[in-house]
């Protein structure tokens, strides 16, 4: 895809899905459930936790916000990427696309372990706006089948490729998969490769409060801008935190989430 493509549906189809997304929402705690122990287990559904459709940013008070990866794990950056995170104590969430996913298991076995979050960024990268329900679910089951088959756990948000996903999508997916669709606030468009410091720079300069900062984990100037972004973002007394936690959902992985079956009946494993 061309930048001038990208650029399009960045600046075209996103805002033009977004309108007005919801920003938060009101959310019941869920119960924790142990991960079942068998190899491949069948995939289970999240049970229906919040009403929380779609959101670009939380709004909070608390010194805090949300750092965001799409489109990995890469090989060896994403290795170098949580490197950097460990040393700096940040935590982040990785939209990772269900093919990358399958080809490198341990990178989300990692990821897990060391606090951090997996969300879903559809199996193979269309422009989901344009598909029919059924192939948009097939792209986000796809990838909650690798996830929960890697790490026993399912992703709980989904960011759309290119930020393009309509109201009535948007709604549909938390109807049929209990999934909130995440976009972003803070956009420093890494992937034009504007340069290190311009890439730290903008992400440093949109950091407030709830804010949700878009950046991919597949391209190497942008994991040489994270240690001067995470330093410039801690300097003005926030903390990067994973979207769960942004949201107040406590911490995601294999405990603290209930899934089902099918609707109604809980998933024991």
């Amino acid at each position: 895809m061309t930048n001038l493509d990208r650029r399009t549906l960045l600046s075209g189809l996103a805002a033009a899905c977004l309108g007005g997304a919801a920003l938060s929402g009101t959310v019941s705690s869920a119960g924790a459930q142990t991960v079942p122990a068998v190899p491949n287990p069948p995939v289970p559904r999240l049970a229906r936790g919040h009403d929380l459709v779609s959101l670009t940013h939380v709004q909070t008070n608390a010194p805090r916000v949300a750092l965001t990866f799409d489109d990995g794990p890469h090989p060896t950056l994403t290795p170098m990427l949580l490197d950097i995170l460990a040393h700096y104590r940040a935590k982040a969430t990785f939209y990772v696309i269900g093919q990358n996913a399958r080809r490198y298991p341990e990178i989300l076995h990692r990821i897990v372990a060391e606090g951090h979050e997996i969300g879903n960024h559809s199996w193979s990268h269309p422009v989901l706006s344009r598909l029919g329900n059924a192939s948009v679910l097939r792209e986000i089951d796809r990838t909650q089948e690798i996830v929960w088959n890697t790490v026993g756990a399912l992703p709980v948000t989904m960011r759309p490729p290119y930020g393009a996903f309509s109201h009535r999508q948007m709604q549909m997916l938390h109807d049929e998969r209990a999934l909130t669709t995440v976009v972003w606030s803070v956009d420093p468009e890494d992937w034009r490769r504007p340069g290190v410091n311009v890439v730290a720079q903008r992400m440093v300069r949109g950091a407030r409060p709830g804010a949700v900062i878009l950046a991919h984990d597949i391209h190497s100037p942008t994991i040489r801008a994270v240690p001067a972004a995470l330093e410039g973002i801690q300097a003005r007394g926030l903390s990067t935190v994973t979207m769960s936690d942004l949201l107040g959902w406590g911490r995601w992985g294999p405990r603290g989430l209930r899934y089902v079956r099918a609707p109604g009946a809980d998933y024991q494993g």
